[in-house]
């Protein structure tokens, strides 16, 4: 954990030297308590724009393809990531977010699963509704809004909690998980400034 804050607070110098960062809804973020996190994906440096604008650690569900390089995998691992295949539904990717969530922590997910450039509700993958759901975690959204050019500005807006505290216990099947994912989602891009 000590390595997380090291590294949050170096690349936040960093960051903050090469664009110009504006973030508005900190205050949404509980101080305490499980919550998952689901920003929409532009680039690779979302993950990094995430943590800087969080002030608590996120472990973050990463793609697989990262943890191929031993280096780069005992970074990203050290940096409280854990794989995830998006092919298919990894169950070990699940249980390690559900894992997260009973630890009172922070799970930061990407549920599109890849980088787009605007919103696709059919690419939305289901599972982000069902660790909601089974970790008994509000969700949190957040939207990123840049190009990432050198001294450009990056705006980071974050909502307000959605709860789906009236499911728990509920008999779901994958139509209701995929139901809560794109909720989710349109959370997300509802943050889009016009």
């Amino acid at each position: 954990m000590a390595f997380y804050h090291i590294a949050r607070f170096i690349v936040n110098i960093v960051f903050r030297i090469i664009f110009r960062i504006n973030i508005k809804g900190r205050e949404n973020i509980p101080q305490d308590g499980r919550l998952i996190i689901c920003s929409n994906h532009i680039s690779l440096l979302d993950p990094i724009m995430v943590a800087i604008a969080v002030p608590r650690p996120i472990s973050f569900m990463a793609k697989k393809e990262l943890f191929e390089n031993k280096l780069l995998g005992k970074l990203v691992t050290s940096l409280n990531a854990f794989p995830v295949d998006r092919e298919g539904s990894d169950l070990s990717a699940i249980r390690n977010s559900l894992k997260v969530l009973k630890e009172e922590k922070i799970l930061g997910i990407f549920p599109e699963g890849t980088r787009v450039d605007k919103m696709d509700l059919e690419s939305t993958k289901s599972g982000i509704g069902l660790i909601a759901i089974k970790g008994k975690a509000p969700v949190v959204p957040i939207y990123i809004d840049s190009k990432y050019r050198l001294f450009s500005k990056v705006n980071i807006t974050i909502g307000e909690t959605l709860s789906f505290e009236n499911l728990y216990g509920e008999k779901l099947n994958s139509e209701d998980y995929g139901y809560i994912s794109k909720e989710i989602m349109k959370s997300i891009y509802s943050l889009k400034e016009k």
